[in-house]
């Protein structure tokens, strides 16, 4: 028998919210959010409309102890906000890189949320990478520079399927090198 060891996602704290592993109570407001045409046609994965079942899909594999994908919430709680204010994600690749991906509700776009979300999990690099990627659709400039704001660097252009718009859209491609302290 081979015994392999379970990683547990902790939880990421700043002074104005939280990023912490998903929980089956955020079903209702992911859901609110994620079908949100503007929020999914700003996302490769995100159906929309957003059929029935899809969060509670999505949900049980963001909770499940075997996943290349860790994703958590940011969840304003602490200062007064939102349980859920938007989600953010690393998804595992091959030597020892991630992809960054998140989403903000549209209440909390412009304040500076998804910048300080990618800054945080960045910092915190709970994966110990040695690289991150993130990849936005051309049409949202805005995502473009949370990314670049962060210390990500350009790397070229791609195009990325959009289930809610169903059709390939054409990206920008961004990575960050990160420095492993041990």
């Amino acid at each position: 028998m081979e015994m392999s060891e379970i990683k547990t996602q902790g939880t990421i704290q700043t002074d104005r919210f939280e990023l912490r592993p998903m929980r089956v109570s955020d079903m209702g407001l992911i859901e609110l959010y994620a079908s949100d045409e503007r929020v999914a046609g700003m996302t490769s994965s995100i159906p929309h409309p957003l059929p029935p079942g899809t969060t509670e899909a999505f949900v049980n594999r963001c909770i499940a102890h075997e996943r290349d994908e860790d994703v958590w919430v940011i969840d304003g709680l602490k200062s007064g906000s939102a349980e859920v204010m938007g989600l953010i994600s690393l998804t595992r690749m091959d030597r020892n890189q991630s992809e960054v991906g998140y989403w903000v509700a549209p209440a909390y776009w412009n304040t500076g949320l998804a910048s300080k979300a990618v800054q945080t999990l960045v910092d915190a690099n709970p994966m110990a990478n040695t690289t991150m990627f993130g990849a936005v659709f051309q049409d949202n400039p805005a995502s473009a520079k949370v990314l670049t704001h962060c210390g990500f660097e350009y790397l070229g252009d791609a195009e990325t399927f959009s289930v809610a718009r169903d059709r390939s859209v054409p990206t920008w491609t961004y990575t960050r090198k990160l420095n492993i302290t041990t």
